[in-house]
């Protein structure tokens, strides 16, 4: 596994570009001596890489038990301490699944993904306290 990282301009904008190619921008928050908003924030980034570590482990596992996933989205919601480095002190995800999902699996499948599969929840979870939460949205048809 391989990162490469530049320098986009003369202030915080860097581009991180994987083996593959594929690209993630990130840049300080707009309005910042150096940031101007162009791209993630690293410690967004992290939480972002939780959501989709969780995620990529909870489709497939809902796949393979025959759940009927129309879509799948997560909110993830963090606290830091106030110390230098300010890594996180709490961090819940809440996923919102779309489809005719069995509830009881769901939530079996939901804990798998985040306190058994993913490998950056193992990572953060030497600092952080996470949680998890869902919900099945069963829209009816019109």
């Amino acid at each position: 596994m391989k990162i490469t990282l530049e320098q986009v301009n003369d202030k915080v904008h860097f581009r991180a570009r994987d083996e593959q190619g594929a690209t993630v921008e990130f840049d300080g928050a707009a309005g910042t001596e150096l940031g101007e908003g162009r791209g993630i924030r690293p410690m967004h980034a992290v939480l972002s890489a939780m959501a989709a570590c969780s995620a990529f482990d909870l489709v497939m596992m809902l796949k393979k038990s025959r759940q009927p996933l129309e879509k799948l989205e997560a909110v993830v919601e963090a606290e830091r301490v106030e110390d230098i480095p300010a890594v996180f002190k709490r961090i819940h995800i809440h996923f919102r699944l779309h489809g005719q999902l069995d509830e009881k699996r769901t939530a079996r499948l939901v804990h798998m993904s985040v306190q058994q599969y993913c490998s950056v929840v193992a990572m953060l979870e030497k600092t952080a306290e996470i949680t998890h939460g869902f919900e099945i949205v069963q829209e009816t048809p019109a």
